[in-house]
């Protein structure tokens, strides 16, 4: 039963709204000035404060700060727009009118209750998690990872520009929105960008903005994902994708602090953090002309590299145990474990999708079990072989084990040069055990071109 300390010196009117909130389930305790409402507020475990604004002694807003974090919702028989501001300044929940309507009064303590009791769970799961997870919610046990971990530490306080290296699928987001919630900008939003998912004629607009008519379609000013990071994080995902015209822009932004809508004659300043990620080396880039020498020494003030699941060692059965609860309770099933079967199909299997395809063969295992127990991983790509063996031939339905000696990306560049001109590409990934964006990222990488 939710508790709410109903301050107001007018026994009537007490009396009347505690009878009020009584028969819709909450326990009400009374006072009539601040000094008789202080000790209740350190005794009791309170869900709102309902203070009158004129009150003997002194307010009814000096309780607010006095509160313990406990809304404050405010009445008043002096109804006007500026004791309502007045209020509203001073930290009060919100704010309303004697005399009041009781269906609006009753509206009005349900809503800031239920806002109270979902604050109170964010946090608890927030402590549970920096419990368990200290760093962002990332689970890993493994010697790369905890170096991760205390890079992050020691790094997130800093406005320095930071590049995460790592192949997809690693959780490099994960980190960036760690960065962020441990800095001195935890407060502002965090904008994350994929520079591969935009189209390139249009990221120019995207990240920068644009004024109206700056072109064909331009209806209405906007403001680019820069902009909306203001006093923020800003998080660039494969910004080794960013054309070269964008890479000049973005550079401007991050040595003067100012950024220029397409179409627009003056600049605007911007107080960004920037964290870039990709899986590209961008050493090569640079030496390839495709990313600017003077943008790449700029992001590369420090580095933090993710491995890749397959070195990790056990961290695979931990993030697999989390990741299976997690799934039962996201898709309403029974709490499950993995067969010993299955837990050495996670230890010889070697992801080369990393979390992001571990994630999904877990999610896939939840929805097709018949049981309590996780007995076997439908898994595209074949474990590791045993044997040393020419490769074998295989139907389409399974994809062929790669022969001892060879990389996966022999394999990969063998295997899709092979089927794709008889498999779709969602075929394609399909067999791949991957994603069709993973698909798309490792021909980028390793120079496949597209079936025609």
């Amino acid at each position: 039963m939710s508790e709410i300390l109903l301050i107001e010196d007018e026994g009537v009117i007490r009396g009347a709204l505690q009878r009020l909130l009584q028969r819709h389930g909450y326990q009400v305790h009374e006072a009539g000035s601040i000094a008789e409402a202080l000790p209740l507020c350190e005794q009791r475990m309170l869900d709102l404060i309902i203070a009158d604004l004129r009150l003997p002694g002194e307010p009814g807003t000096a309780i607010i700060p006095r509160s313990g974090g406990v809304p404050v919702l405010i009445m008043t028989s002096y109804a006007s727009v500026r004791s309502a501001v007045d209020a509203m300044k001073l930290g009060a929940a919100d704010y309303i009118a004697k005399p009041f309507d009781h269906d609006e009064m009753v509206l009005t303590v349900a809503r800031l209750i239920q806002q109270q009791q979902l604050a109170r769970q964010n946090q608890q799961l927030r402590s549970e998690l920096s419990r368990d997870y200290p760093v962002g919610g990332m689970i890993g046990s493994c010697q790369a990872m905890q170096q991760v971990f205390e890079r992050i530490h020691k790094v997130a306080p800093s406005d320095a520009s930071v590049l995460i290296l790592g192949e997809s699928g690693t959780g490099k987001e994960l980190v960036a929105r760690a960065l962020h919630e441990q800095s001195r900008r935890s407060h502002a939003s965090v904008v994350a960008v994929n520079c591969a998912a935009i189209p390139e004629g249009l990221i120019e607009s995207e990240l920068f903005g644009h004024e109206r008519g700056a072109f064909t379609g331009a209806n209405r000013l906007q403001r680019g994902l820069v902009e909306a990071a203001d006093g923020g994080t800003l998080f660039l995902d494969e910004i080794g994708e960013l054309p070269l015209e964008a890479q000049a822009r973005l550079l401007r932004v991050l040595q003067e602090g100012e950024i220029r809508r397409v179409g627009a004659t003056q600049s605007r300043h911007v107080d960004i953090r920037l964290v870039a990620a990709t899986h590209r080396d961008l050493r090569q880039r640079v030496a390839d002309a495709l990313f600017r020498e003077d943008l790449y020494f700029r992001l590369h003030v420090v580095e933090i590299e993710l491995p890749p699941l397959r070195q990790r060692g056990d961290d695979v059965v931990e993030l697999a145990h989390y990741l299976l609860e997690k799934s039962c309770a996201r898709l309403n099933r029974p709490p499950m474990a993995f067969a010993p079967c299955a837990l050495r199909q996670l230890r010889d299997y070697h992801w080369p999708g990393n979390v992001r395809e571990l994630q999904n063969v877990i999610e896939r295992a939840v929805i097709l079990a018949d049981s309590s127990e996780v007995a076997a991983l439908q898994l595209a790509l074949p474990l590791a072989p045993e044997s040393a063996s020419t490769a074998p031939t295989a139907p389409l339905a399974a994809a062929p084990t790669p022969p001892v000696g060879s990389s996966l990306d022999d394999y990969f560049v063998r295997f899709v040069r092979e089927h794709q001109q008889q498999l779709t590409e969602t075929e394609l990934a399909r067999r791949l055990g991957i994603s069709r964006k993973t698909l798309w990222e490792r021909r980028q990488r390793l120079g496949i071109p597209r079936r025609r």
